[in-house]
């Protein structure tokens, strides 16, 4: 059953009145109801076009966040063959925020990991809501230092809120295996790319989004901090997250504008969780193009141009 976000609810009352209409057809055979279905369906769809066209940076957080969206393990599902997870950090436990291991893409041996959210109640739990411990950054670090011993490109996709923030994980020295997980990234003399899929928080997502190329989602996020954590700081008032979304630029499209990412990639009308599929299927086609314009780097080049692409940053205004 299709979740409707807020701002959605226009498009949500059609859609309403065209499964009415449908099952009302079931029910009297005798009775052609075809062309208003068809009339109401394009009507949704316009509709839906026109509001997505036109959605506010609030709108694209809600719409990143929302819980039927495509997680990491579905892109890892249906870009990935071969796939063979791996887990712990070999220093204290395994973090299931972080998901990572070695498989195929389109026939290529890569090293692919990303935060995963979970998707019910249980698999949320599991994965901690996608918000990494150090042990997560560890293991990340241990996967792409095997990566770069085989000369296998790495793929990170980026959903989280951020880091966990909880008292064990600061004990277990968080901002630590944030920074060497960042730091191991500089090193790689391999190409890497970073597909922000959903939220990119905080350092949480830079951990693992140091990458050659970075790509976002068209309604994706990817910001220091959450708007709502930064209204908190600002105006000590959570509830004018929509005023901090709009003033950090926190959308794939001013992120382009100022350089902080090197590609966009279009999602369905509507957003990514309504047509997986097709979301995947371009995702795929722009980390294949991504790889291919990385492909005659050698080690030397790749951090030089790593390196490059980072301190520019801030310099383009």
């Amino acid at each position: 059953m299709r979740s409707y976000l807020d701002f959605e609810k226009p498009v949500a009352e059609l859609e309403a009145k065209v499964e009415e209409l449908r099952a009302l057809g079931e029910s009297r055979d005798a009775v052609s109801i075809t062309e208003d279905i068809n009339r109401l369906e394009t009507k949704a769809a316009d509709a839906l076009k026109d509001l997505y066209a036109k959605l506010t940076p609030w709108q694209k957080t809600l719409v990143a966040r929302h819980p039927q969206r495509p997680h990491f393990v579905d892109y890892c599902a249906g870009l990935i063959t071969d796939f063979t997870p791996l887990a712990g950090d070999r220093k204290f436990s395994e973090d299931e925020a972080i998901v990572g291991g070695f498989g195929r893409f389109r026939g290529q041996p890569v090293c692919i990991m990303g935060q995963e959210k979970g998707s019910s109640t249980e698999t949320r739990i599991r994965h901690n809501f996608g918000m990494a411990r150090p042990e997560g950054y560890r293991k990340a670090v241990r996967l792409m230092e095997l990566a770069d011993r085989f000369g296998l490109p790495v793929i990170s996709f980026v959903d989280t809120a951020g880091a966990y923030p909880g008292i064990e994980a600061e004990e277990r020295g968080q901002a630590e295996a944030i920074a060497r997980s960042t730091d191991a990234q500089l090193g790689l003399g391999v190409p890497n790319i970073s597909v922000i899929i959903g939220e990119g928080g905080s350092g949480g997502a830079i951990a693992i989004a140091t990458a050659n190329k970075v790509l976002m989602l068209e309604h994706a996020i990817y910001s220091v901090i959450s708007p709502e954590g930064a209204a908190s700081i600002l105006w000590r008032d959570s509830a004018r997250a929509q005023d901090a979304a709009t003033n950090m630029k926190i959308t794939a499209q001013d992120l382009m504008r100022l350089g902080v990412i090197d590609g966009i990639i279009t999602e369905p009308v509507g957003g990514a969780h309504r047509d997986t599929k097709a979301a995947l299927a371009a995702t795929g086609n722009a980390v294949e193009e991504a790889l291919h314009d990385l492909s005659n780097m050698g080690p030397s080049e790749l951090r030089d141009h790593r390196a490059a692409k980072f301190l520019a940053i801030g310099r383009k205004l």
